[in-house]
């Protein structure tokens, strides 16, 4: 079992939670039809990013989400930019345009339903 507190500081801390929240609002709003489950991932320190929220996901989402987490571990730079702005780019292509899609939804969608707030939480 991977020891992800030890790996994340509190930038990354911040990336994962805002990842997690983007794709929990993407799968409610467009998979609601889909099987959903609790999404659980088997690491010390999940508890860190995400405390007791229980994250809701179809399976497509808990994949990309389950990518995400990887990625975001594994990014070789520091500090890390945004994956946008990234030279290197670790997501492979199908789950980077995934990936833009639900950042793109989540983020009007926040805006709309007025939780700017949190955006602005989430960026800065």
């Amino acid at each position: 079992m991977r020891r992800i507190s030890e790996e994340l500081d509190g930038k990354k801390i911040k990336d994962l939670k805002v990842l997690c929240t983007f794709i929990c609002i993407f799968c409610r709003e467009n998979h609601q039809t889909e099987d959903r489950t609790v999404f659980s991932y088997k690491a010390d320190g999940w508890r860190q990013v995400m405390g007791d929220k229980e994250l809701v996901l179809c399976q497509d989402c808990s994949g990309l989400l389950k990518h995400g987490i990887a990625k975001l571990l594994l990014c070789p730079y520091d500090p890390k930019p945004m994956c946008k702005k990234c030279k290197t780019h670790c997501y492979a292509p199908g789950y980077r345009e995934k990936v833009r899609k639900v950042m793109r939804f989540s983020g009007s969608y926040l805006i709309r339903h007025g939780r700017l707030d949190l955006i602005f939480h989430y960026l800065f």
